[in-house]
C-alpha cells in the first residue's frame, strides 16, 4: 500500500506571492518521504468547509505545471476536476501538456463536479446532474480519442462536437495517462470507471461502505466485460489518527484497507506548513503503508 499526499488549501500569511516556497518545499518533502501521489483541488473557489470564496484558491493545472518542475518521481494529478470547468479537448491538451513537462507523469483525475456557487460565481453553466454525467462519459472519450495517436478525425457527441482530435505532441506516458475517475456513485460513476477508467477515487468513510463500493465496481466491470484487477483502487482518508501522529493506530485502519486492494490512499494537507508535516507524519507513515503489501 502506498501514501499519496493531496492539497487542499492556499492561505498564506504573506499573500500575494508566498505559496511558491510552500509549494516547491511541499513537493521535495513528498519525494523525500517516499510518497508516490501528490495532487491538489481543482477548484474556481475554496470550499465552504475549508472557508469558502474568501479563502485562497489557485488554479489547479498552473499548481501542478509548478510541481512538475519541483520533483522527480511522484505522480502528479488533479482531486478531481469537475467535468464543467474545462472544454474537453482543452482538458486532454492541458493534462499531455503536464504529462510531456513531467517526464510521463501526469494522471486525469476526473469528476462530475458539485461545487454550484462557484459556477454561478464564475458565470460558467453548471447543467443539471444527469447532464454533467452525460457530458462526463463524452469527455473521457474525447481524452482517450485525443490520445490514439491514429485517430485524429472528429468527435460528433450531443454536447460537444471537434472537427479534429489532435494533441501534438503526443503524451509520454504509455499508452497515454492515467485516467482516475472520482466519486462513489453506485449507478453512474462506478459504471464509468468501468468503462474507461485506470483507477478510482473513494472517501474511505469505513470499510464495510469501501467494501460495497468495490462490490459494485467488480459488477460493472463484469457487465462491460472488463477486468476488475486492471483498476487501481484509490481512497482519500477521512479519519484523524495520522494527524494526531498515531501510526499505529492509522497502519491499523488502513490494514483493512489493504486487504480489499486499495493500493494508495491520500491523504488531504493545506500548502502552507505542509512540508515539514510530510517530513513529521508522512515519511513514517510511509514506511508503514510499504509493510502492508
Amino acid at each position: 500500500m502506498r501514501l499519496g499526499i493531496n492539497i487542499v488549501g492556499f492561505d498564506h500569511p504573506n499573500r500575494p506571492g508566498g505559496l511558491g516556497p510552500e509549494l516547491a518545499a511541499a513537493g521535495a518533502a513528498t519525494e523525500a518521504a517516499g510518497v508516490s501521489w501528490l495532487s491538489v483541488m481543482d477548484h474556481y473557489f475554496q470550499m465552504e468547509e475549508l472557508g469558502g470564496p474568501e479563502s485562497a484558491m489557485l488554479e489547479c493545472y498552473t499548481t501542478l505545471g509548478y510541481l512538475a518542475a519541483h520533483t522527480s518521481t511522484v505522480q502528479l494529478g488533479a482531486l478531481v476536476t469537475g467535468v464543467t470547468y474545462r472544454h474537453p479537448g482543452l482538458l486532454a491538451k492541458i493534462v499531455s501538456t503536464l504529462d510531456n513537462v513531467s517526464g510521463g507523469r501526469a494522471t486525469l483525475g476526473i469528476g462530475a463536479a458539485w461545487y454550484e456557487r462557484e459556477h454561478l460565481g464564475l458565470g460558467v453553466p453548471f447543467p443539471p446532474t444527469a447532464e454533467r454525467f452525460e457530458r462526463l462519459e463524452e469527455t473521457l472519450r474525447i481524452c482517450l480519442q485525443m490520445w490514439d495517436p491514429q485517430y485524429n478525425g472528429p468527435f460528433e457527441g450531443t454536447y460537444y462536437q471537434l472537427a479534429e482530435t489532435r494533441s501534438v505532441p503526443e503524451p509520454v506516458s504509455t499508452p497515454r495517462p492515467e485516467i482516475m475517475v472520482g466519486g462513489s456513485g453506485e449507478k453512474k460513476t462506478l459504471k464509468l470507471v468501468a468503462q474507461y477508467a485506470d483507477a478510482c477515487n473513494l472517501v474511505a468513510f469505513s470499510v464495510a461502505e469501501v467494501a460495497h463500493k468495490l462490490d459494485v465496481l467488480r459488477r460493472h466491470c463484469d457487465d462491460v466485460g472488463r477486468e476488475y484487477t486492471q483498476i487501481r483502487k484509490t481512497a482519500i482518508y477521512s479519519g484523524d489518527s495520522i494527524r494526531h501522529g498515531d501510526l499505529d493506530a492509522f497502519a491499523k485502519e488502513m490494514a483493512d484497507y489493504a486487504t480489499l486492494g486499495i493500493e494508495t490512499v491520500i491523504v488531504s494537507v493545506p500548502a502552507v506548513g505542509s512540508a515539514q508535516w510530510i517530513e513529521d507524519r508522512a515519511t513514517p507513515a510511509a514506511r508503514r503503508l510499504t509493510e502492508l503489501g
